[in-house]
């Protein structure tokens, strides 16, 4: 092999490396994100009255079928 021939194998493998690289951190960065919307769309999910709770496909919803009252409107209309 000439010098010329091995300086092409190394620049072949540099680029190769180099997008093998790049396709890896593009994965890392796709499961990253997810993971970050799942926890975020967990916590926004979170809701502390005892009578709602969130189901996937309906959103949130209630087990007297009513709507959420704020305690500011509680107070308001007393």
């Amino acid at each position: 092999m000439t010098a010329f021939e091995v300086l092409q194998l190394n620049i072949a493998n540099a680029v190769l490396g180099v997008a093998t690289l790049i396709c890896v951190a593009m994965m890392a960065w796709g499961i990253v994100s997810e993971v970050v919307a799942r926890i975020r769309a967990n916590a926004a999910a979170a809701v502390p009255d005892d009578h709602s709770f969130v189901l996937p496909e309906l959103g949130l919803t209630m087990a007297d079928g009513g709507e959420k009252v704020d305690d500011k409107k509680k107070k308001a209309s007393k």
